[in-house]
């Protein structure tokens, strides 16, 4: 956190946090996280999204500008009193009077909306403009962003938005991992449905093999379990695949070296019935 000095050589932010360090110490401060909040218009939809914020609560998140000549410091806390100042969510403070903060936003008139890995929180009811925007009073949008690498990200000012009739708004952004969605679990049915069968597997020939050889006494291949059967098994397999896949013509006869294929003619039958007496 910066330090900002005033012409009086005090240091205004180091006395203000010093101030809600010894009220905290005395119990006298509250520690409500986001239930500080109080929404402009309350809803249980509303809350739930404030909710997400929980881990932000009560944390400071500071950020220096500079345009021209002009140096502002701005100060947010979530649901909680922002450089010391009672009921402030947003301050500005300038270089040229430290000991003179602007309220930008209030966490007493709080909105919350929430999308699927963001929240959008505005606070209301800041401070007045001088000569813009009609004079109405200041308002804070800070956009939280899902960013799973970081608790608490870096505050940034975006713009100020004031050329404006009404409706003058001040920017922020913030990344943070509260806002994320919980991680989906990548397995699908398929690899649930494989793992289960990896799992009975190993238990069938485990469990076969323990109990082949310490109950049945099996010694050999004889200690797997079912081994009659998967053998036959296998058997059948194999024939199988020798049947389907196998490209020689099954009723050629095998051909030996040196042995002729053709079949031998038929040699004509002697008759020797004229050798018999008559």
């Amino acid at each position: 956190m910066k330090v900002f000095n005033s012409p009086s050589g005090g240091s205004f932010l180091v006395w203000t946090l010093a101030v809600q360090l010894v009220l905290c110490g005395s119990g006298l401060c509250t520690t409500d996280g986001t239930k500080n909040c109080k929404l402009f218009s309350e809803s249980p939809s509303e809350r739930k999204v404030l909710n997400r914020l929980e881990p932000l609560a009560q944390k400071n998140f500071t950020v220096e500008t500079k345009n021209g000549e002009e140096k502002y410091t701005y100060v947010f806390q979530l649901c909680g009193d922002a450089g010391g100042i009672q009921g402030a969510g947003v301050i500005q403070v300038d270089s040229k009077k430290t000991d003179k903060p602007t309220v930008i936003g209030s966490y007493n008139a709080t909105q919350a909306i929430g999308g699927s890995d963001w929240v959008m929180l505005i606070y209301r009811n800041g401070a007045k403009y001088d000569g813009h925007c009609s004079k109405e009073l200041r308002k804070a949008i800070i956009m939280i962003s899902c960013n799973r690498k970081m608790d608490m990200g870096q505050l940034e000012v975006i713009l100020e938005d004031r050329e404006r009739v009404q409706d003058c708004f001040y920017l922020f952004e913030l990344d943070s991992s509260a806002v994320c969605p919980p991680l989906q679990s990548q397995i699908s049915t398929g690899s649930i449905i494989l793992i289960i069968g990896f799992c009975l597997l190993a238990v069938y020939l485990i469990g076969g093999f323990l109990y082949q050889r310490l109950i049945v006494g099996a010694k050999g291949m004889e200690q797997f379990p079912n081994y009659a059967f998967w053998v036959e098994v296998g058997n059948l397999t194999a024939d199988g695949c020798d049947f389907v896949c196998r490209s020689r013509n099954r009723e050629e006869p095998p051909a030996y070296r040196g042995v002729s294929t053709e079949p031998l003619e038929e040699e004509p039958e002697e008759r020797d019935d004229h050798l018999l007496p008559m």
